[in-house]
């Protein structure tokens, strides 16, 4: 089993209080992780914020763009994998895109993930791009992943669909990686298609043990249709982290959370299939021993990687807080070789 945490790129006002962290915290929490012994960081990917952000608070959220981040990030780290979760493709260009990611996997040394995906607010997508209120964002999703698979290992590439058009793309250089890993965000049967056909991992968000099971079933189905091994296609749901003395003081914090409010605003898109009332059980919300027994519950369901973990605080020493709490009571139950190696 892989960890990953989510970092503060585009989540203050979402996901996390406003304000809450400055560049140079960001940094400091990836090489946090990176010196505790976490897989991955994963960074998120907004422009503007949501109607209800913008309500609840004066000022505007500070947004970092999430490749430029890990990008610095890159610099002062070793070994942790650099990801996205997820970049939203209708919001961006896939030629320049490409150029950005392919760079970024030379300039870390072949340490980058990057997770793709819908979106999880139309309004900012239409904030965005007005002129394309009546696109098929699916659509532009499916056409976005072909184009970069192409962009990534074609030497020269062209693509001609009804959303992205470009001809004779010679991408130089090529990503470190072959493949680059691409991860697709989302818990509906179409992001599960597009994993199984295209990606190298599959990233949901706060599922059922049950739903996980029946996802990767469907995933498992979609790649053997595909012609590809499912058994090299990671699972890796997003959770949400918070910690406790006991199950009642987890819990409690957990509610309170600025994150808790962003999940209940996720019901009519990431979560809109899910029984809101049941959030800390479909995340790791509990005493160590609870969250271990959650992760082994998954770990049998097929998940591989915990991913963009979000450990619920209210500043950033207290995020790194909960992260080495996390290392000392959690880790050690699932250390890897690997991990060793790594470390």
């Amino acid at each position: 089993m892989r960890f990953g945490v989510g970092i503060p790129t585009c989540k203050e006002g979402l996901s996390f209080p406003l304000p809450f962290a400055k560049p140079a915290q960001v940094i400091r929490i990836i090489q946090k992780a990176e010196e505790l012994g976490f897989y991955s960081v994963w960074g998120n990917d907004h422009i503007t914020a949501p109607t209800y952000v913008r309500e609840e608070f004066s000022a505007a959220p500070n947004f970092f763009e999430p490749l430029i981040t890990l990008a610095a990030a890159s610099q002062v780290t070793r070994t942790i994998r650099l990801a996205t979760s997820v970049i939203v493709i209708p919001m961006r260009e896939p030629v320049y895109l490409a150029k950005q990611v392919a760079t970024l996997d030379a300039f870390s040394g072949g340490r980058v993930i990057l997770g793709v995906g819908v979106g999880a607010y139309r309004e900012e997508f239409e904030a965005i791009k007005p002129d394309l209120r009546k696109a098929d964002r699916g659509e532009m999703v499916d056409e976005g992943i072909q184009s970069l698979v192409r962009l990534f290992n074609e030497e020269t590439a062209s693509f001609h669909g009804k959303h992205f058009h470009f001809q004779s793309i010679e991408l130089s250089p090529k990503p470190a990686q072959r493949p680059l890993p691409i991860y697709v965000g989302g818990n509906d049967v179409n992001a599960i298609r597009r994993a199984g056909e295209h990606g190298q991992g599959w990233l949901p968000a706060s599922l059922s043990v049950e739903d996980i099971k029946r996802g990767v079933e469907k995933l498992q189905g979609y790649a053997r249709a595909a012609g590809r091994d499912p058994s090299q296609i990671d699972v890796a749901p997003q959770v949400m982290v918070t910690m406790g003395k006991d199950h009642a003081e987890a819990v409690t914090r957990f509610k309170r959370s600025q994150m808790y409010k962003h999940m209940l605003s996720l019901k009519t898109s990431t979560l809109r299939d899910q029984d809101l009332s049941r959030l800390e059980e479909l995340n790791l919300v509990g005493t160590p021993p609870e969250i271990i027994d959650r992760i082994n519950k998954l770990a049998e369901a097929g998940v591989t990687h915990c991913a963009a973990m979000n450990f619920i605080s209210e500043t950033p020493d207290e995020m790194m807080e909960q992260m080495e709490f996390f290392a000392e009571r959690v880790l050690p139950s699932f250390r890897t070789e690997e991990q060793d190696v790594l470390l």
